[in-house]
């Protein structure tokens, strides 16, 4: 038994940051910007949007492009590191309001989030514990950001991407490879927790740009090169490559490593930013809904986060 997925959608808040608004708050400019990260603008969530609200939205539109209803899903999980609160857990949430039955839970891997959430929800129907999941990637990533730090601030935004995950005779999921090294934890991190005591969930993420970039790149070579191997492929294999839009220096080395054109890689970071979890299956979404992606692509999804974490998938579309 395999899983595969059948549909995607995505959602993505209205308010529009650009780089030239962002010129106005803190010491930047359009051209620094797009230099050292790809990135354009980026989307904020309302004061009254949660994340719960933007994964729902994106939810119920892989719903509606899969001709689904809630009561087709027996299984939610969700990738994110910017929950509601702390329990009930998103996925929950997102089980109450859409009327689904059966486990909901959410699991925070950062950046990382959906891959690893896709990864179990391909596990459970693998077991035959579900038939058809509801797997979500959503943040609120300007809920942690410190508007005065211009090496944070101008990189991530908000957003969620949903795939309608399913048991399927015919390959799907074909391979999924999942990782983590925790004494990189102080490159990329936030203070912001409860049994620490620490309760204020503004300004509170940082980052070593440069140490950061360079741990990402050596690890993404590595995770290709296995994907590659265990896999009998050789560069130039793999029809797309979905990957982490985190920054448009680090997706291009891992296309190099691939042996992959440009044009065969899905770049949406200059539209959004880094939108941690949410930024690979909003990314599929895209390219799935404006026709690059098609039946039978060969496809490797690919993510690096905070832990640090980091993970990959090859699937058949």
């Amino acid at each position: 038994m395999y899983a595969r997925i059948i549909s995607t959608g995505k959602y993505l808040p209205k308010k529009i940051l650009t780089n030239s608004e962002l010129e106005k708050i803190v010491d930047t400019s359009d051209e620094w910007i797009l230099s050292r990260t790809g990135i354009e603008s980026r989307h904020i969530a309302a004061d009254d949007e949660f994340t719960s609200h933007l994964a729902e939205k994106a939810a119920n539109i892989a719903l509606k492009t899969a001709g689904l209803n809630s009561n087709d899903i027996d299984l939610v999980v969700v990738g994110t590191c910017t929950p509601d609160r702390m329990f009930p857990n998103v996925a929950c949430l997102i089980q109450e309001r859409m009327g689904i039955k059966g486990p909901a839970f959410s699991l925070e891997a950062a950046c990382s989030g959906f891959v690893y959430a896709l990864t179990v929800a391909d596990q459970f129907i693998c077991a035959g514990k579900a038939k058809r999941a509801l797997v979500i990637g959503a943040e609120t990533m300007s809920r942690l950001i410190d508007w005065t730090d211009r090496e944070t601030c101008v990189l991530f935004g908000d957003g969620a991407g949903a795939v309608i995950l399913e048991a399927s005779e015919e390959p799907g999921l074909i391979f999924s490879d999942l990782g983590a090294d925790g004494q990189h934890r102080k490159l990329l991190y936030t203070d912001t927790g409860l049994s620490n005591m620490r309760s204020s969930v503004d300004g509170d993420l940082k980052m070593k740009g440069n140490e950061v970039f360079k741990v990402a790149v050596r690890t993404l070579e590595q995770m290709v090169d296995k994907v590659l191997k265990d896999n009998q492929l050789e560069q130039g294999d793999i029809d797309w490559l979905v990957p982490h839009q985190a920054n448009l220096r680090i997706i291009s080395a891992t296309a190099k490593r691939l042996g992959l054109p440009m044009e065969r890689v899905v770049v949406t970071v200059n539209k959004h930013g880094n939108t941690s979890a949410a930024s690979i299956p909003m990314a599929l979404d895209t390219a799935v809904k404006d026709g690059r992606i098609k039946n039978g692509d060969l496809i490797l999804l690919e993510a690096f986060g905070g832990g640090f974490t980091w993970g990959s998938c090859l699937l058949k579309f």
